[in-house]
C-alpha cells in the first residue's frame, strides 16, 4: 500500500471508528461488536505506525485511556466428570429455565460463575495429602497428571481434612504471566505459545513435569464433590475457600433471571480486564437436593448450563474469491483474506458456501468484512462494512468455466450450487477416488498419494486401485519397496465390501450411509438397484423424490455403469445384502442426535437395525423416537416441536435391554 492509498484508508477508518464510537458511547447503541471495532482500531494504529507523518491529534489512536514419564497412567473418576449444555442467547437461557422449573415445585436460585477457559481437572486428597490429579478424559476415565499438578503453587498439597476429599476446577494460564512468558520464549529464539488455553492444557499434558514447573500456571476450584452435609453450591464456595482453594472469582448467587442477565452482561463487558480467559458464565441450580433431583440427560446434568459469550469477531479485507471443486462437482466460493488472528488462530480463508450467500452479504473483492468463528471453529463472514468499500472494489460473478478443467459451469434447476459440467474433471476424479478409498476403509491412502497417482496417469478412477502393483508406486515420493508392497496388500485386503458401503463409495449425490443401507436392504444387489425405476426407489422407506432423481440420474450415465463393471472386473466382490424382517422394533424409526457416552452412534444404529427398527437421519411426524445424547443439535428441538417422544441414552439402552 503506497502513501496515497494509506492516507485514503486512514481517513475512512477514522470516520468509521468515530461513527461507531459515537453510537456506542454517546447514544448507547451498538451496530458492530466491540471486537470488530477494536480490530478496526488496530488496523488504523498499524497504518499510522507505518506512516507516522499521517498521525493527527484527533485520531482515535491518540485518545488517552486508562524425571519424565514414559506415558500417563489412567484414573477412574469416582463420580463422572459430566459436561454442560450450552446456550447462546436470553431466549435459550429462558427455555432452559422453563424446562427445569417444570420438574420441580421449588423456586430455583442460580449460582453463577465465570466460565474460565482452561483445562478441567479433578484433585483427590487422602489422609490430608494430595493423592492424585486427573483430567476429565471421557468423563469416566482421565489421565493421571499428578506430577505436573504438584508444580502449581495455588493448589494445596496438604489439607486439614483427613477424610477422602475431591475438588474439581480449572487449570489456567494468567494472562499477564502468559504474555511475560511468551516474551521470554521469543527472546530465547523459541516459538511463542498460541494462546493461554493451549498453554495451560499443553503444560499439564507434558510427560516431563519440569515443563509444567517452568510455566506460572494457576488453579481455581468450582466444585466440592465430597459430601460434608453442604446444602447449596454457595456453601460449597465457602468450604473451598476455607480449605485454602481459590474459588472461581466473582461468583454470585442470583435469585432471578434478571440478575443472571446482569451478571452475564457485566462479565462480557469486563472480560478484557480480567487476568484470565473466559468464554461465558456457568449457571448451576444452587440447592443441591433440587440439583440432584433434576437428574442427568446423557452426560449433561439438567441443573447445569453454560451461557456462552458471542463468538469472537474481527475485521479484515477480502483480497480475492477462489472457487474450489468438490467430489460432486459443486463449486464452493472461498474468500481469501488478509491474515487475521481470531479466537486463538490465524485465519486467511473463509467459506462463503455458495453464490446466493455472496449476494446476500453483497461481498466484493476489496471489501472490509467482519469475520467471526461459528462455534469458535469455522471462520465465517458476518457482515460487510460498506462504508469502507473502496471505489475499485470488484463484484463477484459465477465463473463460466471450471477453475480446474476449464469445462462449462452449470446450475441445476432448484439448487443453489453451481457445478462443473465435466463428470471426468480432474478435481472430481481425485475427490471421488479419496471418497471411495475411505468407503472401502483402505488405510495408508491419502490425498497426496492419490493426486500423485492420477497426475502420473497410473490411476484414472477408483476401481484402478485394485489393480495397482508395488512397482507402480516406486517412482512416487515417499514410497520404497516395503511401503509400496504394504499399501498394495492393504488395498487387496479390502476387495470384499458390503453392498451398503459400496453404494456409498459410488458417491451418488444425496445418498449417505443411512440411505445406502435402506437401498441395500431393499434391492439386495447393485444390479437390482441399477435397474430400479424412480417409482421403485421412492417405494423404499425414507427415500423421497430428490434422492430418487439423483440415483436415476447417476445410473443414466454410461460411465457410471462402466464404473460399477470396472470394480467387478478388477476383483471387487460386493456382498449381497439381506433384508431384515420383523423383530421387536419392527415398524419403529429412530433418529439419533448428540454424542452417546457408552455406545457409539454406529453401534447404536446397528442395534436398532438388528432388532428390526430403522435408524434414519431426519425428524418428521412419522419418526417414532429421537434419542438425545450430549450436545444435541436442532433435531432435538424439532422433536419437541412435533411432539415426538425423546429418549435419553439411559432410556434408549433400557428399551434395548427389554427387547
Amino acid at each position: 500500500m503506497n502513501k496515497s492509498e494509506a492516507s485514503t484508508r486512514i481517513a475512512e477508518l477514522r470516520k468509521t471508528i468515530d461513527h461507531h464510537r459515537h453510537q456506542y458511547h454517546v447514544l448507547d447503541r451498538q451496530e458492530i461488536s466491540e471486537a470488530a471495532l477494536d480490530s478496526l482500531k488496530h488496523e488504523l494504529y498499524k497504518l499510522e505506525q507505518e506512516h507516522p507523518d499521517l498521525i493527527t491529534a484527533d485520531s482515535p489512536t491518540q485518545r488517552v485511556g486508562g524425571k519424565p514419564l514414559e506415558k500417563f497412567g489412567k484414573v477412574t473418576h469416582a463420580t463422572p466428570m459430566l459436561s454442560m449444555e450450552d446456550v447462546f442467547s436470553p431466549e435459550e437461557f429462558n427455555a432452559w429455565v422453563t424446562r427445569i422449573q417444570k420438574l420441580t415445585t421449588h423456586k430455583i436460585e442460580f449460582f453463577a460463575m465465570p466460565k474460565i477457559d482452561g483445562l478441567a481437572v479433578s484433585l483427590v486428597y487422602e489422609d490430608g495429602l494430595l493423592k492424585s490429579a486427573a483430567t476429565r478424559g471421557d468423563g469416566k476415565i482421565g489421565e493421571d497428571v499428578t506430577m505436573n499438578i504438584r508444580t502449581i503453587e495455588s493448589i494445596p498439597l496438604k489439607l486439614e481434612r483427613l477424610e477422602r476429599t475431591e475438588v474439581r476446577g480449572e487449570i489456567y494460564f494468567p494472562l499477564k504471566a502468559f504474555e511475560a512468558f511468551n516474551k521470554k520464549l521469543v527472546k530465547e529464539g523459541k516459538v511463542a505459545i498460541v494462546n493461554p488455553r493451549n498453554g495451560a492444557a499443553g503444560s499439564i499434558r507434558q510427560l516431563d513435569s519440569a515443563v509444567a514447573a517452568s510455566r506460572p500456571l494457576a488453579f481455581v476450584a468450582w466444585d466440592f464433590v465430597t459430601d460434608v452435609g453442604q446444602k447449596t453450591q454457595a456453601e460449597e464456595w465457602d468450604i473451598l475457600q476455607k480449605m485454602g482453594f481459590k474459588a472461581a472469582p466473582g461468583s454470585v448467587l442470583c435469585d432471578s433471571d434478571e440478575k443472571v442477565l446482569h451478571f452475564w452482561n457485566t462479565l462480557l463487558k469486563e472480560r478484557s480486564k480480567l487476568d484470565y480467559w473466559i468464554d461465558g458464565i456457568v449457571l448451576r441450580v444452587n440447592d443441591n437436593a433440587t440439583f440432584e433431583s433434576l437428574g442427568v440427560v446423557g452426560k449433561t446434568p439438567r441443573g447445569l448450563v453454560a451461557w456462552k459469550f458471542p463468538a469472537e469477531e474481527t475485521t479484515t479485507i477480502v483480497r480475492d474469491i477462489e472457487w474450489f471443486v468438490g467430489r460432486t462437482g459443486a463449486l464452493t466460493p472461498v474468500a481469501v483474506l488478509d491474515p487475521t488472528f481470531i479466537a486463538g488462530t490465524t485465519v486467511q480463508h473463509a467459506t462463503l458456501h455458495n453464490f446466493d450467500e455472496i449476494q446476500r452479504l453483497d461481498v466484493r473483492i476489496g471489501d472490509t468484512v467482519i469475520l467471526y468463528k461459528a462455534g469458535d471453529i469455522i471462520p465465517k463472514v458476518k457482515q460487510v462494512l460498506k462504508e469502507l468499500r473502496p471505489h475499485e472494489s470488484q463484484e463477484v460473478h459465477i465463473p463460466k468455466t471450471c477453475p480446474v478443467c476449464g469445462s462449462a459451469v452449470v446450475r441445476k434447476e432448484g439448487e443453489v450450487a453451481v457445478y462443473c459440467g465435466n463428470p471426468k474433471c480432474f478435481a472430481q476424479d481425485s475427490e471421488n477416488v479419496l471418497h471411495a478409498a475411505r468407503s472401502f476403509e483402505i488405510d495408508g491412502l491419502g490425498p497426496q498419494t492419490i493426486m500423485a497417482l492420477i497426475e502420473s496417469k497410473i490411476l484414472h478412477r477408483a476401481p484402478d486401485l485394485f489393480i495397482l502393483r508395488p512397482e507402480d508406486l516406486l517412482g512416487l515420493e515417499g514410497f520404497a519397496e516395503v511401503s509400496a508392497k504394504k499399501l498394495v496388500e492393504a488395498i487387496a485386503a479390502k476387495r470384499t465390501i458390503p453392498l451398503a458401503r459400496f453404494i456409498v463409495a459410488l458417491g451418488i449425490r444425496n445418498v449417505g450411509e443411512e440411505t445406502a443401507r435402506d437401498l441395500a436392504e431393499q434391492f439386495g444387489t447393485i444390479d437390482a438397484m441399477i435397474k430400479a425405476s424412480k417409482d421403485d426407489l421412492m417405494a423404499v422407506p425414507n427415500i423421497g423424490e430428490i434422492v430418487a432423481d439423483s440415483i436415476v440420474e447417476f445410473f443414466a450415465q454410461k460411465h457410471n455403469h462402466e464404473l460399477v463393471e470396472a470394480y467387478k472386473k478388477n476383483g471387487v466382490t460386493i456382498e449381497r445384502a439381506v433384508k431384515r424382517e420383523g423383530g421387536p422394533l419392527a415398524g419403529k424409526s429412530f433418529v439419533l442426535t448428540g454424542t452417546l457416552a457408552s455406545i457409539g452412534r454406529d453401534e447404536a444404529k446397528e442395534k436398532i437395525r438388528v432388532l428390526g427398527g430403522q435408524a434414519i437421519e431426519s425428524v418428521s411426524k412419522k419418526t417414532s423416537y429421537v434419542i438425545v445424547g450430549e450436545e444435541p443439535g436442532s433435531k432435538a428441538k424439532k422433536a419437541a416441536e412435533l411432539g415426538i417422544p425423546v429418549l435419553s441414552e439411559e432410556e434408549f439402552l433400557a428399551m434395548l435391554s427389554r427387547t
